[in-house]
């Protein structure tokens, strides 16, 4: 557990970044980066734990963790088959704040809110003041449930649903445990990574009561954003009696080469965490200045295949509108079942 007196004082009275000036200046970044910043944060704000900066490179507009968060110019330039619901999140919503999409689960949209805004965002357009369920009140999307025997998995998502106080949280999983035929809660979340003092006691406590069975999926990126504070929430988090899975996004100039990868799963596996899945970008307007093409994520899939034993390979996916499960990624000879 991570105590939050443990934090400078500066970090627990304003735990967040969310000027680009302030940013730049605190990683000693050249001041032409500012405009584009301001710019496209117009559209998508900044937002970022200090303590997340605190993991940053300075002077090194190209680290890794800044990229995924730092508003740039490439967000503001229009790209062709990139859209702003590139999931199809809208179109599978089965009441308010409930998206419907695959058998056996549904997931929960309980907030909107994040510790931090990553600019490859898939949802960084989506309607959350009509389609988020802590808006709503949780009885439709408990109805919902109640409603459909078929569905045995519950995914708690946002926003970040560790956004929400442990009071709400107790209060959406005391109703989930009326739904008899729900046997398993998911909650992905970015929090143990990027502000891993919000695993704290009253977290720990609310999660070890749940009766249900428990997973957690962090969303990790590179091996820079595992330091021991996350690991210590992650050894928490599963001493609480969840099971902990990463996915990680393949993004351009971030974690796009066999070593970053590598790196990524050694780093997870000594935290307690197991790779599950590598995304293909999900194809959001304004992030297409990450996407990595298809062939070059085989490549790198396959040799990191290569160098790590299974259990560290994350599956190669990508999320395709109406399909009824992520879909693997595969070369041409796997396809034709050569």
């Amino acid at each position: 557990m991570i105590a939050a007196t443990s934090l400078p004082s500066q970090f627990r009275n304003d735990p967040y970044i969310t000027d680009p000036a302030e940013l730049c200046a605190a990683l000693d970044l050249d001041p032409a980066l500012l405009e584009p910043a301001f710019a496209a944060a117009r559209e998508f704000p900044l937002r970022v734990p200090r303590g997340y900066v605190a993991r940053m490179r300075r002077g090194d507009p190209r680290d890794p963790l800044l990229l995924q968060v730092l508003p740039g110019a490439a967000e503001l330039v229009a790209a062709a088959d990139f859209t702003t619901d590139p999931v199809g999140d809208l179109a599978s919503s089965a009441a308010p704040g409930l998206l419907h999409k695959y058998a056996g689960r549904a997931l929960v949209v309980a907030t909107g809110a994040c510790a931090v805004h990553c600019r490859y965002c898939f949802r960084r357009h989506f309607p959350y003041s009509e389609q988020s369920a802590l808006r709503q009140g949780w009885q439709p999307v408990i109805a919902r449930l109640q409603a459909d025997a078929s569905i045995h998995e519950v995914i708690l998502s946002g926003g970040d649903p560790l956004s929400l106080s442990d009071r709400r949280l107790t209060q959406l999983t005391d109703e989930l445990q009326a739904v008899r035929h729900v046997r398993r809660l998911r909650i992905h979340t970015r929090y143990p990574v990027v502000q891993p003092e919000r695993i704290d006691a009253g977290l720990l406590k609310w999660l070890a009561g749940v009766p249900l069975q428990k997973v957690v999926v962090i969303h990790a990126n590179h091996a820079n954003e595992i330091d021991e504070p996350v690991r210590r929430a992650c050894a928490e988090l599963a001493t609480a009696g969840a099971t902990l899975l990463n996915q990680s996004v393949l993004l351009a100039g971030v974690n796009d080469s066999v070593a970053a990868l590598a790196q990524l799963s050694e780093a997870l596996f000594a935290a307690r965490v197991l790779p599950y899945y590598l995304h293909l970008l999900d194809k959001v307007q304004g992030a297409a200045h990450f996407d990595v093409d298809e062939r070059r994520a085989l490549d790198l899939h396959r040799e990191l295949t290569a160098r790590l034993p299974g259990y560290l390979v994350p599956r190669l996916v990508r999320e395709v509108v109406g399909a009824p499960a992520k879909m693997a990624v595969l070369d041409s000879h796997e396809r034709s079942g050569e």
